[in-house]
């Protein structure tokens, strides 16, 4: 089952320097079954040790041939708050510039960590939208300019039975849960492949959305040519002060319970996603075991197709 949240007031229904290509590692050695003592250190590549259930690949292109410089940036960090086999993953695809998506590839995972240890009660989703929300106040309050960025993010990690589960039972380790909590603004998009089908775990913040326009338009915005104000494309993302409430940080989240019919996650920016769909893309690498050369595939199809865009792509393999 998933379970979804829209913004309540919109909807109806180890810091890193972070750059187009950042990895946080989390090597310290296990002091609890699902707790580790923290000593990150930066690398490049995605993690291929044993101590996690997990596998990450990540591949980028500029797109020279449209785009003179590179805005992305992705994050991933492992062993993520200290804890044993736990995973932050995120892509942050930048506008204007590339200042927000830095910053948030830099702080965003220390805001939600933050949260996390200090109530580990608390709902991640709700800490995922508070921690998306302070941090596009801090992007339009310490950077210069008027840069922005969509946010694709998921945090991974255990979690023990529901308190009517463990009733009249002995706990054991097999009885932790594997639960995934996503967050997004914009366009950037996380998929899950589940059983041979692809599920989207994220809402597409777009002006030509009804629901977005409808927001926009309450808040004293224009939606003009599919763009709010006539500019922008996304309706949500971090950064953007330019526009001010009519383009918000407020993320759609999402939570799902991994199982063993879960086989990966693909994470990309629009420079994917403009030029095949979620199934396609699913079964484009649903045979190759290597999470890189699975990236790298998806990356190559989208440039071998027509994307105008920046492109990065990062796949995590479950099983």
């Amino acid at each position: 089952m998933i379970s979804t949240k829209q913004d309540r007031t919109e909807y109806p229904q180890v810091e890193a320097i972070a750059t187009s290509n950042s990895t946080i590692e989390d090597t310290g050695s296990a002091q609890h079954p699902l707790k580790s003592t923290a000593s990150h250190s930066s690398a490049t590549s995605a993690d291929s040790g044993s101590d996690v259930t997990y596998r990450v690949g990540v591949a980028e292109n500029t797109n020279l041939k449209f785009r003179r410089s590179m805005e992305d940036v992705h994050t991933y960090v492992k062993n993520f708050a200290s804890r044993l086999d736990w995973g932050y993953f995120a892509i942050f695809d930048g506008h204007a510039g590339i200042q927000a998506s830095e910053w948030c590839g830099s702080h965003l995972h220390t805001m939600i960590e933050k949260e996390i240890l200090e109530d580990e009660t608390k709902d991640i989703r709700e800490i995922l939208n508070d921690s998306f929300v302070q941090i596009d106040k801090q992007i339009n309050a310490k950077l210069e300019g008027n840069s922005g960025c969509t946010a694709a993010v998921c945090v991974l990690r255990w979690e023990l039975p529901d308190e009517n589960e463990l009733e009249n039972k002995v706990m054991s380790l097999d009885q932790h849960k594997r639960k995934l909590y996503t967050a997004n603004v914009g366009d950037s998009r996380i998929v899950l492949f589940r059983n041979g089908n692809s599920i989207r775990l994220t809402y597409d913040h777009k002006a030509s959305d009804i629901l977005e326009m409808q927001r926009v338009e309450t808040a004293g915005g224009l939606i003009m040519k599919s763009r709010v104000n006539g500019m922008l494309a996304v309706t949500r993302s971090l950064g953007d002060k330019f526009f001010d409430t009519l383009v918000i940080g407020n993320p759609f989240t999402t939570s799902v319970e991994i199982t063993t019919e879960d086989k990966f996650l693909i994470i990309a920016c629009d420079g994917l996603w403009d030029v095949i769909d979620d199934q396609e893309a699913c079964e484009l690498i649903q045979d190759i075991d290597d999470p890189d050369e699975a990236a790298s595939i998806l990356v190559k199809y989208a440039l071998n197709n027509g994307t105008t865009d920046n492109i990065t792509v990062m796949v995590v393999l479950l099983s």
